[in-house]
């Protein structure tokens, strides 16, 4: 049985919140269970290379899911958590050769993040879809 995993941060979690039940809601609409979706929720965008990196080293998952929401603050400090969170969770991928999805979205503003949770933005369904599409390609090249 095929099987995803999503890893998603607390941080902003009315952002986080949305965007993880609209992927949620993607998978079921194109007919994936409950019991072929693992939900890990950590406190924020920091932690998530090492919760994507432990899915992925249990070579449990055909793909996992990295949702957050890094926001532009009075400081810098939302830079170097973008960039060094980014650069972490593609290493994950290289390194464990299971796909990383970037779910993580870093807005300057809160009507930004909002807007990135729905409609044609919708971030949480983009990522389920570019999910399902890897692991699809995943299986494919597995076949040769």
């Amino acid at each position: 049985m095929k099987r995803i995993a999503v890893a998603a941060s607390r941080f902003n979690e009315e952002i986080t919140d949305r965007l993880l039940a609209s992927c949620l809601r993607t998978f079921k609409a194109e007919g994936w269970k409950d019991s072929q979706l693992r939900v890990v929720r950590v406190p924020g965008g920091y932690e998530l290379p090492w919760a994507v990196g432990e899915l992925a080293r249990s070579g449990r998952y055909e793909a996992v899911v990295a949702l957050g929401c890094v926001l532009r603050g009075s400081t810098r400090q939302n830079e170097h958590i973008s960039r060094s969170l980014v650069v972490a969770l593609h290493r994950v991928s290289l390194d464990t050769r299971v796909p990383v999805i970037l779910g993580v979205i870093t807005p300057d503003t809160w009507a930004q993040a909002l807007a990135r949770t729905k409609g044609k933005l919708d971030r949480g369904r983009e990522a389920a879809l570019a999910a399902l599409e890897i692991a699809d390609v995943r299986e494919e090249l597995r076949r040769g």
